[in-house]
């Protein structure tokens, strides 16, 4: 199949089939927290909610482009990206993906609700790292990560929790002022089911949080697959399989035409160095598009430099714009944003993202990736999802959590993650939830309210989530480096 030896297509379908299992724990680690709500209140019986939270999944992966899906793989260093040695990034996907699963599996038995977001980021951060320590990698060494996108999304996963957790305890306070009744603030009557109109909010909170969980962290899942497939198979995935080379030249020719424009002399020597890879990479890419070849014509060295060379065009494109030194106008800036990152996904598509710019080279996921892994979200929703909802529901705070509780912190959820999809940064439902849980309990009777044993559990997942699967990762990725040769 394709090519490929026995060996390495073996290898092909374990990571494949590794990818599936990560979004299938996944599903059943971090979807757990939108059930946990509609379960512990009795809007629900368990059996409907997650199966109705898996569909939610499902449907939310499939509507949700691959934003978040690219913000990942641009964790990765650059020269990672654009490796034709078809063992080193088999090292790297087995690596990415045994550190991560392991860290998920681990959390998830003793019941504590980790991130599946910072156990992703982690592993991709170790990748990262285990490179800088190669012998060829040491004239750039750690630098060689992409720390503005590291510090970008580590922003968005502090901060994410934190909104939560305060915007629950606001909302709970202004309930609290503006509801008369006070049913909504009491502990659910065995089983027995809320009033209809609190019923009604309580799922309709579920099923947004579910929605935009798989939206956003579906998106990982995919973001894992195309890693692989690139990997393997560079000769069929190193660029957009249905990519419009027209438009590719036209994007081109206006980030020559404004760059070209850039006064150097008022630029830091970081700045010139970024206007100097960006033209040289522009040149490159200018010989391959004057060939007007197709997809299908390209050869795979030519896919991986087009790979390469849009990379580069788009990462210091951003870098520049970005520079307070480099005068252009507000009209150039914004033709510029668009010839290189392209156009959001709309909020519905069935399929790969819609960007008219140069992210549409590298920015793609087939409609089968989509659906393979929409699938392992859906169905790891509907399996061993009890543990992680004992802990929401029971062991975060000391009384047992009520309907306000819970339609409050899904709320927040909701809307938290879905601003984070838009803006294409991946966030943790995990800590977002549990945060908003906590929040809640603190609104309901202060800081006292919480069980002091489970939020350290839960913090110190939080704290040592990110160092862990970093080091695991790389120690991972440097051992089958080694045995790979």
């Amino acid at each position: 199949m394709f090519g490929l030896d026995p060996t390495l297509f073996f290898l092909l379908c374990f990571c494949l089939l590794a990818a599936c299992a990560f979004e299938f724990v996944n599903g059943f680690h971090d979807t757990a927290n939108a059930v946990a709500t509609v379960i512990y209140t009795h809007s629900l019986r368990p059996t409907q909610a997650v199966v109705w939270s898996g569909f939610m999944n499902f449907l939310g992966l499939l509507t949700g482009g691959v934003g978040v899906t690219m913000s990942i793989i641009g964790l990765l260093p650059t020269e990672l990206l654009v490796d034709t040695n078809v063992y080193h990034s088999m090292a790297m996907a087995l690596s990415l993906l045994i550190s991560a699963i392991l860290w998920n599996l681990g959390t998830w038995y003793f019941g504590i609700p980790a991130s599946s977001s910072h156990t992703l980021i982690g592993s991709i951060i170790g990748i990262g790292v285990g490179h800088a320590l190669l012998p060829e990698a040491s004239n750039k060494g750690i630098a060689a990560l992409n720390w503005d996108k590291v510090i970008e999304i580590g922003q968005a996963l502090l901060l994410s929790p934190l909104f939560g957790f305060a915007l629950a305890i606001i909302l709970m306070y202004i309930l609290k002022k503006t509801v008369t009744n006070k049913e909504i603030f009491k502990e659910p009557k065995k089983k027995s089911p809320p009033p209809l109109w609190i019923r009604s909010i309580l799922i309709a909170t579920c099923t947004l949080v579910s929605f935009f969980h798989g939206r956003n962290d579906g998106q990982k899942g995919i973001g894992l697959v195309m890693v692989i497939l690139i990997a393997f198979l560079p000769g069929y995935f190193a660029i957009n399989t249905t990519l419009d080379m027209q438009m590719v030249k036209s994007s081109l020719a206006t980030v020559q035409t404004i760059s070209a424009k850039i006064d150097t002399v008022p630029l830091s020597d970081k700045e010139r160095g970024y206007v100097m890879e960006l033209k040289k990479s522009a040149t490159d890419l200018a010989v391959i598009t004057a060939q007007n070849l197709t997809p299908s014509t390209l050869s795979t060295d030519q896919k991986f430099a087009i790979r390469k060379a849009a990379l580069t065009i788009n990462k210091n494109s951003k870098k520049l714009i970005e520079s307070e030194s480099v005068a252009l106008s507000e009209t150039d800036k914004s033709a510029w944003k668009k010839a290189t990152a392209g156009s959001k996904a709309p909020f519905f598509t069935f399929g790969a993202s819609s960007s008219t710019g140069m992210a549409g080279v590298t920015d793609f996921a087939p409609n089968w990736v989509m659906w393979m892994v929409a699938l392992s979200l859906g169905l790891g929703t509907m399996i061993g999802w009890k543990r992680i909802v004992v802990t929401i529901g029971e062991k975060i705070g000391k009384d047992h959590l009520t309907y306000a509780q819970g339609a409050s912190a899904e709320l927040i959820a909701s809307l938290t993650i879905g601003l984070a999809t838009a803006y294409k940064w991946p966030v943790s439902t995990t800590h977002v939830l549990s945060s908003g849980i906590a929040g809640t309990m603190v609104a309901q009777r202060g800081i006292k309210n919480l069980q002091g044993d489970t939020v350290k559990s839960i913090v110190l997942a939080w704290i040592l989530t990110l160092p862990v699967t970093i080091i695991l990762s790389a120690l991972l990725f440097l051992f089958f480096r080694w045995i790979t040769g």
